[in-house]
């Protein structure tokens, strides 16, 4: 069992998501930032030093959201999802691609598996 935390971004009505790059599990697939939570760290020590590692920016972790377990072939992963603030602007600085996404146009973008059900919650969602 792996857990895993993910930054909710918002700004002018857009969402953050960021694309896995070449070389690493299920690359190519969407997911919304964020990554494994290390040996003796909280859930939001995680998210912030993931985001600043891979996004250069600084983060207030807000309330979590939503959090699922999905099991993949060759792993289980408990997701758990925070609504954050990021100050500064976002850089891609391992490489991966990144986009700032309307609600409306989540569904239309090969999501991980595990972010099924909370790109459903967040395209149907209001603000």
């Amino acid at each position: 069992m792996i857990d895993v935390v993910a930054a909710v971004v918002e700004r002018g009505g857009r969402l953050l998501v960021t694309r896995r790059q070449r070389g690493v599990h299920l690359e190519g697939f969407w997911e919304f930032p964020g990554g494994k939570v290390g040996p003796g760290e909280t859930q939001p020590e995680a998210l912030e030093r993931e985001l600043r590692e891979e996004l250069g920016v600084e983060t207030d972790v807000g309330d979590i959201v939503f959090e699922t377990a999905h099991d993949y072939p060759d792993r289980t992963v408990r997701l758990f999802c925070y609504r954050c603030h990021v100050r500064g602007t976002p850089q891609p600085l391992l490489g991966q691609e990144i986009q700032w996404v309307l609600r409306a146009e989540l569904s239309a973008l090969p999501f991980l598996p595990a972010d099924t059900a909370l790109v459903r919650m967040l395209a149907t969602a209001v603000g």
